[in-house]
């Protein structure tokens, strides 16, 4: 069944053609959350998520949660790690396999695992087919035991798409990694989105407003900024929002 939150995500992809989500990592925002937030709610960010490759501390998730949902009215979508990315006070979870992850762990244990909390919780699960493409050396590309799919391989970015897809997954999520030097391959993305039926996320070495229209021009249906963010603060942020009205 598709919720609250879902159902805001698709309804402002399909009014907008590319929406911007913005990433929060506990462990690394020091701007003002507060203000940051406030001024990405006015700008036109569609959500907020929240999460970061090496969060270790629940309660330190549960504070920045519960501080953006006082700072203004978007959803709170946690991005999870693991278990411990499961924090009760947000609004929705994606719930999410690291599909060309070498460990089960990150392809469904502990997705068995967060099963019963989510549930206890009442977090609205929103299913998504998590991808690491590239070959920078990200954080969680180290963490999630990834094998990166190669940008020059765009026939098996867009296989692993498509099996998201047909087990029931309603997002795919292309993702270079939290820093990374290169964004994702332009090409890649317009494939995949050409070919699978739901909307594809992109994140992951996204700076400037020029590589966010390219991606959404390309046939991204959200970007999501996290780095930039927490280094450049909201004003950047705006301009990026500027380049996917125009795209």
């Amino acid at each position: 069944m598709v919720g609250p939150v879902e159902a805001a995500l698709v309804d402002g992809i399909r009014e907008n053609g590319c929406v911007h989500l913005a990433l929060i990592d506990p462990e690394k925002f020091s701007h003002s959350l507060s203000e940051v937030v406030s001024d990405l709610e006015a700008n036109g960010t569609l959500a907020i998520m929240i999460g970061g490759s090496t969060l270790k501390s629940s309660s330190q998730l549960d504070k920045t949660v519960k501080m953006i949902r006082e700072s203004c009215t978007l959803p709170t979508i946690l991005f999870p790690n693991g278990p411990v990315g499961v924090s009760r006070f947000a609004h929705a979870i994606f719930f999410m396999s690291l599909l060309n992850s070498s460990s089960t762990r990150y392809v469904i244990e502990s997705q068995v695992m967060g099963a019963s909390t989510v549930r206890r919780f009442n977090l609205e699960p929103i299913p998504l087919g998590y991808m690491i493409v590239g070959q920078s050396e990200t954080a969680v590309r180290t963490v999630g035991m990834a094998k990166p799919v190669p940008f020059s391989n765009v026939d098996l970015a867009t296989d692993y798409a498509l099996a998201a897809q047909f087990l029931g997954m309603r997002f795919v999520y292309l993702e270079a990694g939290s820093g990374a030097e290169h964004m994702v391959d332009p090409r890649m993305v317009s494939r995949v989105s050409e070919t699978v039926d739901v909307p594809v996320i992109v994140g992951g070495g996204i700076r400037t407003p020029d590589q966010a229209e390219r991606l959404a021009r390309a046939g991204a249906s959200a970007i999501v900024t996290g780095t930039v963010l927490e280094q450049e603060g909201p004003g950047r942020v705006k301009q990026i929002l500027a380049a996917l009205k125009r795209a």
